[in-house]
């Protein structure tokens, strides 16, 4: 039963750096990323549908994407689409494709990306002591001896102690990425 729980426990914790992770592929470094379009959806014939299902999306060049939609008449949707969903980019049109250059960071853009990111980091400890915590709970409610109780929870701490380390590694990496120019 206790290995059950820490499986559950250590499981969860891996869930919660996928999400950092995701929610960190939001923050922009400068360069051009295509998932920064991800949440960008199009008023395609009167429903709302996400642009990667109506277009391709490339990266020519470091700082520039290229949407070219399979139908060229939802061009003009898109292009209101990218300007309505607020991702700081002024979408350019020339008949066939869309064109989003990123500009150059400032230094003040840049360490506000790296405070979103410090938060996202943060979001994760939490949702990780929030695991702990009901790790923690579950194995309370077992009927085991103490001193196994006590093991359990010293491994769920282990747990807990390791993904921390892995949270501020991968923060560091992305404060790294984003402070480079």
């Amino acid at each position: 039963m206790i290995d059950e729980i820490l499986l559950e426990a250590e499981d969860k914790m891996t869930k919660a750096i996928e999400v950092m992770e995701t929610k960190f592929l939001n923050v922009r470094a400068g360069r051009a990323n295509p998932r920064i379009l991800d949440k960008v959806e199009v008023e395609y014939y009167g429903v709302p549908t996400p642009l990667i299902q109506l277009a391709t999306i490339s990266v020519p060049e470091a700082r520039k994407l290229v949407i070219k939609p399979f139908d060229r008449n939802s061009i003009g949707a898109i292009e209101k689409a990218i300007f309505e969903a607020n991702i700081g980019l002024t979408p350019n049109n020339n008949g066939e494709t869309v064109m989003l250059v990123i500009p150059e960071l400032t230094e003040e853009r840049r360490r506000e990306y790296v405070k979103d990111a410090k938060t996202i980091a943060e979001e994760a400890k939490i949702a990780l002591r929030n695991i702990r915590q009901d790790a923690n709970n579950s194995i309370k409610k077992l009927e085991v001896p103490e001193d196994e109780q006590k093991r359990a929870q010293d491994e769920v701490q282990d747990l807990i102690s390791k993904y921390n380390k892995d949270v501020d590694e991968r923060f560091k990496k992305k404060e790294t990425e984003l402070m480079s120019i």
